[in-house]
């Protein structure tokens, strides 16, 4: 399954984010991760129609972030949000998916995704 990973550029996303996925997820999955480095200058708007997933970490609020959900839900992709424990999430994103999950750890967030992955893989 090919899967934009969207997200905020606040946070330590390398370790929190990147690296769990890159040493779980993206060994079954073509992950596409914009912000490594060899992705400078890539239009995200180019990408995104043709995946079949989007996951969007959404516990930090971004602008960019919102731009590329909004293409996603345009281009009708599935939209996986997940949140970190602790952290509130922007109440809009109501709108553009049913399936947000919480997540207490990296363990936790891959263990979950594992789940609705294979429930999007089956739809």
């Amino acid at each position: 399954m090919k899967v934009f990973l969207s997200h905020s550029s606040s946070f330590d996303y390398v370790s929190e984010l990147y690296e769990p996925l890159k040493g779980s997820l993206a060994i079954d999955h073509d992950i596409f991760f914009p912000h490594d480095s060899d992705k400078d200058g890539i239009n995200t708007k180019d990408i995104i129609p043709v995946c079949d997933l989007m996951l969007a970490e959404v516990s930090h609020p971004s602008t960019g972030q919102g731009i590329e959900i909004g293409w996603a839900s345009a281009n009708n992709i599935p939209i996986i949000c997940i949140y970190r424990s602790g952290t509130k999430p922007s109440s809009a994103i109501r709108f553009i998916s049913d399936r947000v999950i919480e997540y207490s750890s990296s363990e936790d967030m891959i263990k979950k995704l594992r789940t609705e992955i294979a429930n999007q893989a089956v739809l």
